[in-house]
Parts: structure tokens; C-alpha cells; sequence
């Protein structure tokens, strides 16, 4: 269902999340989720609280698909006394097995939690196999 991605991809989107612009340590913008089957159904559940439906964009390319968020930072001159929310642009990397079908990912934003559906593609679901031929015997061959 769902694989796990590039170490070196994630090494580095690490890297990058950890180097705020000014050059001190950032906290780091974190995309939880959740995933599960249920039925021909696969869900995944990210906790994106405090950013805009407008804001995210979820794109989808082969069996990998990206959502990206944005907490947008504060427009204030106050003194700042604690920052344990990130802020800025945020993003999750999924790496999908070929038994989905990302042509029919559906996404709802509610509440602070996005939600994607991707069904079961058609050819990994389960089926049977009708056994052919006849119910005679086998015929003999004439040589």
C-alpha cells in the first residue's frame, strides 16, 4: 500500500526544515499522519491545524503524490514569548504501491485534518478464476 520514501529525500527535506532563513534552528514543520485500509479503500489522515483549505495543494505524479501546506508566519512587531507552532511551507511526500489508483484520489479538508481516499485499483482486488476446458474426457490422439 504505501511505501516508504528515498532516506536521502528525507535527509535532506530534514536539513531543510531545520535551518530557519536567519540561520538559527527552526522548529521543525511536521505533517503527522495516519494511514489505513478499510475495505477497497485506502485513507490517509494529516493534522494540518491553522492552515487554509487555499492553501494546501496535494499533487499527484506516477505512484508518488505531495501535499504541501502552508502555515502562513505572523504579521505583528510583538515580542514573541513562544514558538512551538511552525509556520511557512510545509510538505509530505507519499510513496504509493502500484495496487492504488491515483487517478481517482479524493481529498476533504475539515475541521484541521486532511483526508485523501484512494481506491483499490481494479487489477489488485481479489476475484476468481473460472477453470476452462471441457468436462469430458481427454480425446486420444491418432498418429
Amino acid at each position: 500500500m504505501l511505501m516508504r520514501t528515498d532516506p536521502f529525500r528525507e535527509l535532506d527535506r530534514l536539513t531543510q526544515q531545520l535551518l530557519a532563513p536567519q540561520g538559527r534552528l527552526a522548529q521543525l514543520a511536521a505533517m503527522p499522519m495516519d494511514a489505513w485500509r478499510d475495505g477497497d479503500s485506502f485513507h490517509v489522515e494529516f493534522d494540518l491545524p491553522g492552515v487554509t483549505r487555499d492553501s494546501i495543494d496535494i499533487d499527484a505524479e506516477s505512484n508518488v503524490v505531495t501535499i504541501k501546506a502552508e502555515r502562513p508566519t505572523r504579521a505583528s512587531d510583538a515580542e514573541l514569548l513562544a514558538s512551538e507552532r511552525p509556520r511557512g511551507v510545509f510538505s509530505r511526500q507519499l510513496v504509493l504501491g502500484d495496487n492504488l489508483d491515483t487517478e481517482r484520489i479524493e481529498a476533504a479538508y475539515e475541521n484541521g485534518v486532511l483526508t485523501l481516499t484512494i481506491p483499490i485499483a481494479q487489477q489488485a482486488k481479489p476475484r476468481k478464476i473460472e477453470i476452462g476446458g471441457s468436462t469430458e474426457g481427454q480425446k486420444a490422439i491418432d498418429a
